[in-house]
């Protein structure tokens, strides 16, 4: 499997336990910032475009520490900016791991391989790799040749030293969904544990603001993508997040279920929008109108929005809500499909390498949605 059976375990438990306390909002992944200073200027991130003095600036380890205490969440991700910048990560790392947090550290691994050395191996750590895409894709997209390579040789250190590395991509309009398919093949051969896979969000801030995928167009290519997944590909990702992706079940936003904390507080509503700041935990639970985020608010900022933050807690809360949706989510990894819904075939392929026969959806975890 593709997650740590013990990880799988304390989200189940997370959930069991805040459902019979009444709870309909809980996280499941705390979104910890540590900072958003970042080696690399990709063209379409919004979360380095802020003023010098607070690209300098960074949480402290007891800052994080609190942070993951007040929230609870099993899981924690750490995206930025880039955290292996921050001259305190490893003290981070070490507290949130004797935690026994589910931690994920998200790395574009330009200092990764130089860096193991300062941490250990653990069952609660995993690196979370940013590659968007086969070579030229992926340096296109961060903006400067040979990161790629750097990545790819830091991911097979890491597996050498004993460390659990997944990746994670964003995809854009110029995704090709044949060149995806062998993209999966080469990620996997390097042992990674699984594969985290999503459209990009467009940022306002982004400098590139022309290659953001719309809802419509990202169906598609997912569809094509992932449609006849094969057995070998693993996703640290739902199926039925996978099966959102490709347009064949419906989900509503989930912002509560991974709340953000970084430099200024815990942010509303989302780890994507910056709609101002709640000074505790309780007061962005309490205090934020969700209400007015999602696709189904109407809100345009969200119309096209199908991150994994908003949608993954949608799919463990289908996953768990009812019979139904464990009966749908069993068929997905068994069949690949549920009843009533297409599954498996690959649409709109022509004039491109035909994939291979439909099998089981891709395996991966219902429980584990993160971020870089």
């Amino acid at each position: 499997m593709s997650v740590p059976f013990g990880q799988m375990a304390a989200v189940i438990r997370h959930v069991i336990r805040e459902r019979l306390r009444g709870n309909t909002r809980y996280p499941l992944v705390l979104m910890l910032e540590p900072l958003f200073r970042c080696n690399l200027a990709c063209g379409g991130c919004g979360k380095i475009q802020h003023p010098a003095e607070v690209l300098r600036r960074h949480l402290s380890p007891e800052d994080c520490f609190r942070a993951v205490d007040e929230c609870g969440a099993p899981i924690v991700s750490i995206p930025g900016g880039e955290p292996l910048l921050h001259p305190q990560i490893e003290e981070i790392v070490a507290g949130i791991v004797a935690r026994r947090k589910y931690l994920y550290l998200c790395t574009n691994a330009i200092r990764l391989e130089e860096m193991l050395p300062r941490f250990t191996p653990s069952r609660y750590l995993a690196f979370s790799v940013h590659l968007d895409g086969p070579r030229e894709i992926h340096d296109h997209a961060v903006c400067r040749e040979g990161i790629y390579d750097i990545a790819v040789s830091a991911i097979r250190a890491a597996r050498r030293a004993g460390f659990r590395v997944t990746t994670n991509s964003t995809l854009f309009t110029d995704a090709d969904p044949a060149a995806y398919r062998r993209f999966f093949d080469e990620v996997m051969s390097l042992g990674v544990e699984g594969m985290m896979v999503s459209p990009g969000y467009a940022y306002a801030k982004a400098p590139d603001q022309d290659h953001f995928l719309d809802r419509g167009r990202a169906q598609r290519v997912f569809d094509r993508m992932l449609g006849g997944a094969k057995r070998s590909w693993r996703f640290n990702q739902s199926p039925v997040f996978l099966e959102f992706l490709k347009g064949n079940w419906d989900l509503e936003c989930r912002p509560w279920g991974t709340p953000t904390y970084n430099l200024f507080g815990w942010q509303r509503p989302c780890y994507l929008l910056d709609e101002g700041y709640a000074a505790t935990f309780r007061e962005l639970m309490e205090g934020t109108d969700w209400g007015a985020y999602g696709r189904a608010s109407g809100n345009p900022k969200c119309r096209d929005c199908m991150v994994h933050c908003g949608y993954e807690p949608a799919a463990v809360e289908e996953t768990f809500g009812s019979v139904r949706g464990m009966m749908g989510t069993a068929a997905l990894m068994l069949f690949g499909s549920r009843p009533g819904k297409r599954g498996g075939a690959v649409r709109g392929n022509e004039g491109r390498d035909p994939p291979p026969a439909p099998s089981p959806a891709p395996r991966g975890s219902p429980l584990l949605p993160i971020l870089k």
